[in-house]
This record gives structure tokens, sequence and C-alpha cells, in this order.
């Protein structure tokens, strides 16, 4: 069983904390189901090309009116966009868009509206600069080969039958590959089950349930114990406090000869055509069974690796500080995007994002253009320029010299040492001596000798994923 876990908290009380928690389980549908669930994923389709239309033929319309010298006041009334409105106008003229419509839940409909709805939503709020983030295209049609296969119930018969088995609407009662028993026991003790999405991923069916429940808070085991973590390529994860590194295991690059012969082999078989509606021959859907079950073994072996790490860290270390990577901006460099996707930046901080709220602890993350690499951690120089291809720091000032990602995870780690709640610059510096000078900040200046970093300021906010206040490392 794969747990998923969004820490959208609702009460954190100190003893108990609210949360909405994702359970995944493989499925194991008969036939019959699986053609129901084609059925449902297609519906979901269906609703949303339609409402799309509907809204793309109205701008077409209003703005062609508008073009003729039309006013404003009697142009054609525009069309709402809210999911309540498209629900409505589907109900209007479903029996002759969709005649078989009874045949699905009524769930799959609204589904494809609702994600409709919400896909308008986000790009007039790109478009109008609320929404933070890269800028949001207009939607666009889907397409039975390239969309992704799912279905959202909100309403009807969402249970568990029993410790193998799960009953949806409409799909009735369906075998799980694995057992259900922790949700079936969360259930008992007062859980609630908001939601069910029916997805096709990594070769399988599989289902999701959103989980309203509460969880124990837990104490780490370090609780005043503050670990930096510096994470690479080369290595993927330093710490501060001399705890063995992590190695990168570079899951995709192991499995990339196996791949490579994997695609050979379903090359040469005869495969789809979509010019000639040619249809995949029997030994070409095995080969690229067969290649597609390797690329998702990667998946899965990169996914355990994150969380047994995010894991341990949260549950042993009540501070943990990272660096506010620009993973986007990162993957665009075409000789590093590869190795960067592959190690999952982006994915670990997510985790401990939560994970640390689950054990009780706190994520700090340091400002975007915090020098942690290019600053001493014993002095606390800053140097101009630090190449990628010198992998050990040098420091001119004192003369320390160290792994330049142990150096780094160690001035993360000081950002919160050396500043206490407020009550100003404490504690000791890298190597043991009591130090009053405040941590250091963000670098940036291009200067030709050492200097000092700025101060660092924390500042206190609410946090965007739990709606308590954490404490965000910035930079002056």
């Amino acid at each position: 069983m794969l747990v998923k876990s969004f820490a959208q908290v609702l009460e954190y009380g100190g003893i108990v904390l609210r949360v909405v928690q994702a359970y995944r389980f493989a499925l194991d549908p008969t036939a019959r189901q699986v053609a129901v669930l084609a059925s449902h994923c297609g519906a979901v389709r269906v609703a949303f090309n339609w409402g799309l239309a509907q809204v793309k033929a109205n701008l077409a319309q209003r703005e062609a009116e508008r073009s003729y010298g039309i006013p404003g006041d009697r142009l054609t009334p525009g069309l709402s966009w809210s999911m309540y409105s498209l629900r409505k106008g589907w109900n209007q003229v479903k029996d002759e868009v969709a005649p078989w419509w009874a045949g699905n839940s009524k769930e799959a409909y609204a589904c494809g509206l609702a994600r409709l709805a919400d896909a308008l939503a986000n790009w007039r709020d790109s478009k109008s600069g609320k929404r933070k983030g890269p800028k949001v295209g207009f939607p666009r049609f889907k397409t039975k080969r390239r969309a992704a296969r799912s279905v959202r119930f909100t309403t009807g018969t969402i249970r568990l039958d029993g410790h193998t088995h799960v009953i949806l609407p409409v799909l009735g009662r369906i075998k799980t590959h694995e057992p259900v028993t922790q949700l079936t026991r969360l259930l008992t003790e007062g859980a609630r089950i908001a939601s069910a999405t029916v997805r096709w991923q990594e070769g399988r069916w599989h289902v999701s349930f959103t989980v309203h429940t509460e969880r124990a808070v837990a104490a780490p085991a370090r609780p005043d114990a503050v670990i930096g973590v510096d994470l690479g390529i080369k290595t993927l994860a330093v710490f501060s406090d001399g705890r063995p590194p992590v190695p990168n295991p570079r899951h995709l690059n192991a499995a990339a000869r196996k791949l490579r012969r994997l695609s050979r082999a379903a090359s040469r078989k005869h495969g789809p055509d979509r010019r000639t509606r040619q249809q995949p021959s029997k030994r070409w859907l095995r080969a690229n069974a067969a290649r597609n079950r390797a690329e998702h073994r990667v998946a899965a072996l990169r996914r355990d690796g994150i969380h047994q790490l995010t894991t341990s860290l949260a549950r042993t270390y009540g501070t943990i500080v990272v660096e506010d990577l620009n993973v986007a901006g990162m993957i665009r460099n075409r000789r590093l995007a590869r190795a960067l996707s592959d190690a999952g930046f982006g994915e670990i901080r997510r985790q401990l994002t939560y994970k640390t709220t689950w054990n009780g602890g706190r994520l700090l993350v340091a400002g975007r253009w915090f020098p942690s690499s290019k600053t001493c951690s014993s002095c606390g120089a800053v140097k101009a320029k630090l190449p990628l291809r010198m992998r050990t720091y040098l420091c001119e000032g004192c003369g320390l010299s160290m792994d330049r990602d142990e150096n780094a995870a160690r001035n993360l780690a000081s950002l919160v040492e050396r500043t206490v709640a407020g009550s100003g610059p404490e504690t000791i510096n890298g190597r043991g001596a009591d130090r009053k000078t405040p941590p250091g900040g963000a670098g940036g200046r291009e200067t030709s000798t050492p200097h000092r970093a700025p101060a660092a300021r924390i500042r206190r906010g609410p946090s965007p994923t739990t709606g308590e206040s954490l404490r965000t490392l910035e930079t002056q």
C-alpha cells in the first residue's frame, strides 16, 4: 500500500492533528469492470470537451460582435465558468450530446466539468497576475490517446468491503491487489472518506481515497536538534551533523541499458500507426508492456528511497533546514535535466513539509539566494565565485578545508543555531566556539576579496501548507 498525504491542517492543538490524507491501492478489476472504468474515463473527457466547446463558442461570438462595432451592453451574454452553471447546462443537453449517459455515474460528468472550471479559473488568474508560478495556457480539448484516464467520485456508495474489496458507484465491488486493513482501522476510529479517485497509472488501475482523519502529534527523537540538508546530484543529501551522506542511487541511469534494449525490441515489432490505422501486433503489445514495467520500476524505486530519507529525518530531528532550489530553472540545463529530474528535489521538500508537521518538528527554507556553498562555515567569509568542478571548499581567510556540500549543510544549520527565537544570535559556530556574529545571509557581491555575508533575518508568516505560523528564513 502506498500512502500519499497532503498536510492540510485544520487544527493543531498539540495533541491531535486533523489532516486530509490519501490512501492509494492497486486494483484487480474483472474484464467487465475494466470496460466500465474505461467508459467512465471517456465520460469525463466528453463532458470536459463539451463544456470547453461551449466556452470557446461564446468567447468567439462576443469577439466577433465587438469587431462589428456592437456596444458592450448589447453583446451576447457571457457564459458563466462556474461548475454549477456548466453542470446545469450539461443536464439540459446531455440526452442529445451523450444519449448513453445513463450507463455511467453522474459523478463522471461532474468530474469533467469540475476540471474544466478549475482549468479556466487557473488560466484567468494566471493571466490577471493573481496566480503565481509559470503562466497557464488556455485549456485544450482532451484526446483519447493523450488524456490521463481518471475519474473522481464524491457522492454515492464509497466504502470498503472487508479487507480486500472496495465498493464504488456503478462500478460495484472491486477486488484490491493488496489489503486495505489500515484504512479500515481508521474508519472504525472515526475517519471519514471524502472522495475516491480511480486512475490508470503505471500500467494498472489504482483507487485513491481522500480521508479526513486525526493523527496523534508525534515527537521527534531529538526535538532540540537542528540539521542542515544540502541536496545535490553527485550525493543526494549531505548533512551538517556528521550523519553519513545519502548517495544518489541514479535509478534511471542504472536502468538505461535495459530500457534501450527493450525500446529496440519494441521498435522492431508492428506497432500502432495513426495515419494508416494499423493496429499493434500482439508481440508489440508484450514488448511495450515490458518496457513500461521497467520504467515503472524506476519510478517506484525513486519514490521508495525518497520516502525512507524524509521519514528518517522527520522522525529524528526537531528542525530541518533546506534550500529553496529553483528546480524548474535548473532543469532547463540540458546537461543536467535528466539527473535533476531523477533525483527528485521537489518531492523531497514536499514530503518534508508534511512529515515534519506530523512528527512535531518544523521545516525551515533558506532564501533562494543564500550562498550556502560559497560561505565559510567557520569564519563566515564568502567567496565571489565557486565553480561546480571545485568539490572541496578552501577558505583563504581561516584555512578551512572541507567538502563543499558538507560546508553548505553546516551553513544551513547555522542559520537556526545562531538565532534563538528572536532573542538574538547565540550558540556556537562550526568549530564549537562561542560566536555573537549574526548568521550568514544571502551574498551576491561580486568582489575579488572574501567578505562576510550580511545577517539573515527570520520572518514569521503563515505556512501555505499547514496554516500555522512557521519560521521562514529570508535574507536582507
